[in-house]
């Protein structure tokens, strides 16, 4: 095993760990008794609230701002792309060429948008004074991520590069904003439940 490898999973391994203890500290919390008596269903309402809630038809910052919406997405689907061809990568799984080239593709159109996030927050003055040094430094982060991942899925040589900047991207999420890559599902979980659990989601569920 090589250097990098150790980078890699060392950082995967003290991201896990950490997370595994907001986890559990996130759960117990939200375990706190509910003394309404239930007047609807919680699993249709926890699947609403991790599918359709979000959409922009149902989500106000989401159709006030479209465009941006719209490049958060992808800028989300980037990153977990790219997490995936790190796994890919460390097991050296054959892909064919199309889903490589794809993939290569999609992640640098996502790197594109994760940059295009960071220059709305630094031109728009709403943003920029509700901003601090972590929400820079965090899109700067991930955004090298994905272009980082698709230039390694045209040049196989930068894997160890890759690998790298992979195992101090793990080792970052758990003290930056990133960590709402656990705390997304958790409270969108938890907000399916409280309204579920009130026959409040999904709509229309008391009719």
């Amino acid at each position: 095993m090589r250097t990098y490898h150790l980078v890699l999973l060392t950082g995967f391994g003290i991201f896990s760990l950490i997370s595994l203890f907001y986890l559990i500290r996130v759960v117990k919390e939200g375990r706190r008794s509910d003394p309404s008596q239930p007047e609807g269903r919680v699993l249709p309402a926890v699947v609403y609230a991790l599918t359709a809630s979000m959409s922009p038809l149902r989500k106000e910052t989401a159709y006030l701002h479209v465009p941006t919406y719209t490049a958060g997405l992808l800028f989300h689907v980037g990153t977990f792309l790219g997490f995936g061809w790190l796994a890919i990568h460390l097991f050296q799984l054959r892909i064919g060429p199309f889903l490589t080239t794809g993939s290569a593709f999609l992640l640098m159109v996502s790197a594109v948008c994760g940059l295009s996030i960071l220059i709305k927050r630094i031109v728009t003055p709403e943003m920029r004074i509700l901003s601090n040094p972590d929400d820079y430094a965090s899109n700067l982060l991930v955004t090298g991520f994905q272009a980082l991942s698709a230039l390694t899925l045209l040049r196989s040589d930068l894997i160890p590069v890759l690998f790298i900047y992979g195992g101090v991207l793990f080792l970052y999420i758990p003290a930056s904003k990133l960590r709402h890559t656990i705390y997304f599902f958790t409270s969108r979980i938890h907000l399916g439940i409280f309204y579920g659990r009130r026959g409040i989601w999904p709509p229309g569920a008391r009719r």
